[in-house]
């Protein structure tokens, strides 16, 4: 006798830890995953995805700007330093920090090419006695290797320009201090991250209800008496014959030989699911953008419902955001990389070129 059986599936809060093994380095998240979890936010909540780039171009800005002639043009044969402002805006954005490869020259006297690193491949050493990382493992899929392999993973020592001459390769890192975290950044939207994985769920919820077509809305029971063979042949002819977006409102056709071996057709009723759902997701949205300190959704060209005109309060969030969330952040990575380039040239100063938008709503 079949007999039904029902889970009830708990969810816990996800804590990125950093924790410790037999490795030499720190895992990033219990599972070491930590980054990739943030790329995969980022790639299936579209409100999170649109607040990310947001930031990341207010950052950019028009891109950097130096009086002095020339220090901007290259930071390595390939790229100038505006190539890697772009890439260490994004990954500050996204994870919270950024790191860099530098490489000094012959002599050790300057740096001579600085290459962007991708933050989710980086990976903290223990500290020393000193409570200072040595250095960083990297590897550009942690999940296929989680173990030091020297075929798969490099090492890169800490950026210590008195070490120069016996570490003519260091890895320079930007890691704010946030609290609890002694290796590794967290991204200042980290008190949505459940709300932003919650996003990506609904999402998912909704396509596989349109894609799976009779799943939530039909029951429909055979009396064939058929063999689990047969009982998944049948299922699946129903499903490609009148499954998906495609097939929506199409007949349903059957041929019997009497009436007693007719389907029963049950339609499930939704229970007002629909309402639910849209009244969760202007709950989702508003929790975003809190997690990412946008005040307004015009920001990023969302429109809300029984809003007018919205200028004036487009403007006091535009004014809000760059003053609370942009500029701090363009002013702590315009330190870092004024601290890389004196290294080369005297009394740098670097600023970032943007349109600015006044109270008055004049632009320059």
């Amino acid at each position: 006798m079949n007999k039904a059986k029902f889970y009830n599936r708990e969810y816990s809060l996800y804590r990125p830890s950093e924790k410790g093994g037999d490795s030499g380095y720190i895992n990033f998240g219990n599972d070491n995953l930590f980054p990739q979890k943030l790329i995969n936010l980022y790639n299936y909540s579209s409100t999170h995805a649109g607040c990310i780039m947001a930031k990341t171009q207010a950052t950019i800005g028009n891109g950097l700007v130096s009086e002095q002639e020339g220090i901007l043009d290259n930071a390595n044969p390939m790229e100038s330093w505006n190539d890697i402002w772009r890439k260490i805006a994004y990954d500050t954005t996204l994870f919270g920090g950024f790191a860099l490869q530098v490489i000094w020259s012959k002599d050790r006297t300057e740096i001579a090419e600085i290459y962007h690193v991708d933050y989710s491949y980086v990976r903290a050493e223990y500290k020393d006695n000193f409570g200072k990382i040595p250095g960083y493992y990297l590897n550009s899929d942690w999940a296929r290797n989680s173990s030091y392999d020297s075929d798969y993973t490099d090492y890169l020592p800490a950026y210590n320009p008195s070490m120069a001459y016996e570490q003519p390769k260091q890895l320079y890192v930007f890691h704010p201090y946030r609290p609890g975290m002694e290796y590794y950044p967290l991204p200042d939207y980290m008190g949505a991250y459940h709300i932003i994985a919650l996003d990506a769920e609904v999402d998912n919820f909704h396509m596989n209800n349109v894609r799976n077509g009779l799943a939530p809305s039909l029951a429909i029971t055979t009396f064939t008496n058929a063999s689990p063979e047969e009982q998944e042949w049948i299922e699946r002819a129903l499903r490609g014959q009148y499954g998906g977006s495609e097939n929506a409102g199409s007949l349903l056709y059957m041929d019997v030989e009497s009436q007693e071996q007719a389907p029963v057709i049950t339609p499930i009723p939704t229970n007002g699911n629909d309402a639910y759902y849209e009244l969760m997701q202007g709950m989702i949205q508003q929790k975003i953008l809190t997690g990412h300190r946008i005040t307004s959704p015009m920001i990023l060209g969302i429109k809300t419902e029984g809003q007018l005109g919205g200028r004036d309060e487009m403007l006091d969030a535009y004014l809000l955001f760059m003053n609370s969330v942009i500029n701090p952040t363009q002013a702590a990575l315009l330190g870092c990389i004024e601290k890389l380039l004196e290294i080369n040239y005297d009394e740098v100063t670097i600023g970032v070129e943007t349109t600015q938008l006044f109270d008055d709503g004049s632009v320059e």
